[in-house]
């Protein structure tokens, strides 16, 4: 399995990437929405409810040859207070099943966010090659997850990265780091440049009676927006530090629902 490294700046909350000085890579094109969970009443944007995010947006850069940005090396994503991530009831897969069976091998429920993914890497003198593959995220044991890529071709990477939940300080809660090698697609190749990211995140599952979800909205919203945000390390150091304001929802959720 070859593994390249492709850009997560996105995940969750959609942040919003605040160009450094020049010359340095930039995020564009971000779009960020709560959406309800299919088939699960009472999600979406309403306070204390469960909730799907979709996020998509770009990495833009210049930097490497046929105008490609740098690698990124590291994604820490903060979450607001009070935003609830909890695995009860679902189930689990692990790194090592991953690295033998593909994402076929984890089992159905412990996926938690789908989507695509854009690389490129500069294979020979000419243009760039750009592909866009298959971006799949799934619960590990232990409060983690473990965000799983496949380019099948022409690039014909993929990549597995283990991220761990733990806590910020305020105004944050959550917070989740992946840390991605550096591996090139082929022979004589530059590593692989992250491009894009769409993805839709959140899960929710019923099991003995009981519903549970993997991730709720917070409960309070203060005065001007849920705080988000995100710190990308890229190839050589640079690091882009980007923040975010995602408004508040306008109704709390019936009590009837939240279990």
């Amino acid at each position: 399995m070859r593994k390249a490294p492709f850009c997560l700046a996105l995940v969750a909350l959609g942040i919003l990437g605040l160009p450094p000085a020049a010359p340095a890579a930039t995020v564009t094109g971000v779009r960020a929405s709560i959406k309800p969970i299919p088939g699960f009443p009472e999600t979406g944007n309403i306070l204390g409810a469960g909730a799907e995010v979709e996020i998509e947006g770009r990495l833009e850069g210049n930097e490497l040859p046929g105008g490609l940005p740098l690698q990124t090396r590291r994604l820490v994503l903060y979450f607001p207070a009070g935003t609830k991530i909890d695995p009860t009831g679902f189930p689990t897969c692990t790194v090592a099943k991953l690295e033998v069976s593909g994402p076929e091998g984890c089992p159905k429920k412990s996926r938690i966010a789908d989507g695509t993914v854009g690389v490129a890497d500069q294979i020979g003198s000419g243009e760039a090659t750009r592909e866009e593959g298959k971006l799949e995220v799934f619960i590990t044991p232990g409060n983690g997850v473990v965000a799983y890529a496949n380019a099948a071709s022409p690039i014909s990477a993929q990549i597995i990265i283990p991220a761990q939940w733990e806590t910020a300080p305020p105004p944050y809660g959550p917070k989740l780091t992946f840390n991605i090698p550096l591996v090139d697609s082929v022979p004589g190749a530059l590593p692989v440049s992250g491009t894009s990211l769409k993805e839709t995140a959140g899960a929710a599952i019923r099991k003995g009676g009981k519903t549970y979800y993997y991730g709720r909205v917070p409960t309070k919203c203060p005065k001007g927006g849920f705080p988000g945000k995100g710190e990308v390390t890229l190839e050589g150091g640079q690091n882009i530090v980007t923040m975010v304001k995602v408004p508040c929802p306008v109704r709390k959720l019936k009590k009837k629902h939240h279990k």
